[in-house]
């Protein structure tokens, strides 16, 4: 732990690295709920053949006015078609954003795994932390899983 102290961390005198911060992770709130909707909208027309308002309510753990108001939000950003008292369905961009959020949660999710993360942590781990890494950080995290898998594999076949 002694470690961490030396750990360089952004200057709290540099109020503009700071505010950048923090505006990136409010930022990456905002693009979270979203990516949840659609990719829960995306996994319900799957399953069910639609995605019903009071389903993503169940689901979310969240009430059905909630659920409205962002169904409402992310109509206006282009997502999601939905009319009153009918299902709810993805437009063409809503299913590019979901598929994205959905090969990002699979990619943490793998990584995950292989550094030896139980299964129920790693789901939950990996919920949030799709939404939060830079594609930059996604890139790495790729080539760190290949490594793993490849090493993996190497040590399935001496042994």
């Amino acid at each position: 732990m002694a470690e961490d102290r030396d750990m360089p961390v952004i200057d709290l005198g540099d109020s503009t690295k700071r505010a950048a911060l923090f505006e990136r992770i409010r930022r990456d709130h905002s693009v979270e709920i979203a990516e949840d909707y659609v990719e829960l909208i995306a996994d319900l027309i799957e399953t069910n053949g639609e995605a019903r308002l009071v389903d993503l309510a169940d689901l979310l753990g969240v009430s059905r006015p909630t659920v409205n108001n962002t169904i409402q939000r992310l109509q206006k950003e282009g997502l999601v078609e939905s009319k009153p008292y009918r299902a709810i369905f993805l437009t063409d961009k809503g299913r590019t954003v979901a598929e994205h959020a959905r090969q990002r949660h699979h990619l943490v999710l793998e990584f995950l795994h292989l550094i030896g993360v139980p299964a129920d942590i790693a789901e939950a781990d990996a919920e949030g932390l799709e939404h939060h890494l830079s594609e930059q950080t996604l890139d790495c995290l790729a080539k760190a899983t290949e490594l793993l898998k490849k090493a993996a594999s190497k040590d399935r076949g001496h042994s």
